[in-house]
């Protein structure tokens, strides 16, 4: 209950005479018991003396003032981006299917609640959803239904731009793309979510010769090796869609798992082993679900188109992938994993951050018909691989995978 502290009728005129803004009663917080009231909540009227007390005298108050503060707020926010219809696009999809394959059961993943707490602008956590909602959500997530809700991702070597990439003698870009967004400009953040679909930049600053990296003479086998590092670089843009800056860590963890250069300092010495051992990798029950080896001969198509467009798209590509392992390297610090694994981690993302920089240098000195040839020579794998596929059925490996690959190779 609210209490009141009376005073003397002649303090009271006095100090009524000496300011308007003091009244004959004060009133004591409701809350704390202790200050005097010095606000009102706008809900119930009850008096307080501090946001602290503010937030404790109510739940209910807050949370609904806080809501329809919100509320109103995304009320007046115009996306930019189109996200909240590509949102509504999504569900609207995703409903008409379910309700052609329901065979007249009225019954969806989430209930109209959910649905419309998405559509309001409010997050959904999983521990909204109920027991049957969980069980279908996962069912969807496993059987790939929800992918398909999602606009698939234009790879930005098949752009018609990448066929003009310039970069200077010394490697560095030539023509550098200046935002005069000051929001761009003030917020790194910001400035880091660029379009996924552009081309990405160059070296930042001119590459060394190989003769200052080393004194030794480079391998033959770097060609075999770069297969290998394309490979994982297109899976690992593929899977994520394009935007591997939502999940930097994980895309570079997910890079090195499928290349078996950077992640195991593996050295085949040929193409086709290159191209089987990722292949196979990709076919493997923990990637099985992008799409076994359809998916892997369209990321040998990606291969071939990034070497058909020359040594300033590769230098361009090996680049942005020492960005996405640079990035994962700086997140691991704020991942939660034990100290042995951290170190282990970091001590193979700066491995391959070296060999990537190193295998950058070399590419960016070789002659520009070398890309060709090599384009042409992953073109003739690729055709060994579907023909391999063909004969032996290579795509049930993918279910029953076996990583013996010298037992596979006896048996075709």
């Amino acid at each position: 209950m609210e209490r009141d502290v009376l005073v003397s009728e002649d303090a009271a005129a006095a100090a009524s005479a000496a300011s308007s803004s003091f009244a004959e009663t004060r009133v004591i917080c409701r809350v704390c018991q202790k200050q005097f009231a010095q606000y009102t909540c706008p809900r119930c009227n009850s008096r307080y003396c501090s946001l602290t007390c503010y937030k404790g005298h109510s739940n209910q108050c807050t949370e609904l003032f806080m809501r329809e503060n919100v509320t109103e707020e995304l009320k007046q926010i115009q996306p930019e981006d189109d996200s909240k219809r590509q949102m509504l696009d999504i569900l609207k999809r995703f409903h008409l299917e379910e309700e052609m394959e329901s065979d007249g059961e009225d019954e969806s993943m989430f209930s109209e609640e959910l649905i419309q707490k998405v559509i309001s602008g409010d997050g959904i956590n999983f521990e909204d959803l109920s027991d049957d909602e969980i069980k279908r959500f996962r069912q969807a997530l496993a059987s790939g239904e929800l992918s398909k809700m999602i606009q698939p991702w234009t790879p930005w070597w098949k752009n018609p731009t990448a066929k003009s990439i310039s970069l200077s003698h010394d490697g560095s870009q030539l023509i550098r793309e200046l935002s005069t967004d000051v929001t761009t400009l003030s917020d790194p953040t910001t400035a880091s979510e660029s379009i996924i679909s552009e081309i990405p930049e160059g070296p930042e600053s001119p590459l060394p010769s190989l003769k200052q990296l080393t004194r030794a003479e480079p391998s033959p086998l770097l060609t075999v090796h770069l297969v290998d590092i394309l490979y994982s670089y297109c899976f690992t843009l593929r899977l994520y869609n394009g935007d591997w800056h939502s999940d930097p860590f994980g895309a570079s963890t997910v890079a090195l798992s499928m290349s078996k250069v950077m992640g195991e300092d593996a050295k085949p010495e040929t193409v086709s082993e290159s191209l089987t051992t990722c292949t196979e990798e990709t076919c493997s029950p923990v990637y099985r679900h992008t799409g076994g080896f359809r998916f892997a001969i369209g990321l040998v198509d990606d291969i071939v188109t990034i070497l058909s467009l020359g040594g300033n798209a590769l230098v361009c590509a090996l680049c942005d992938f020492r960005r996405l392992i640079q990035a994962g390297e700086s997140m691991l610090k704020e991942e939660k994993v034990g100290k042995t694994e951290r170190a282990q981690s970091s001590q193979k993302l700066r491995a391959a951050d070296r060999k990537l920089f190193f295998i950058t240098c070399w590419a960016h000195e070789q002659p520009a018909d070398t890309w060709p040839s090599l384009a042409h020579l992953v073109e003739v794998q690729k055709a060994s691989l579907e023909e391999l596929d063909n004969r032996s059925g290579l795509r049930k490996a993918g279910r029953n995978y076996n990583r013996q690959s010298k037992v596979l190779i006896e048996e075709v």
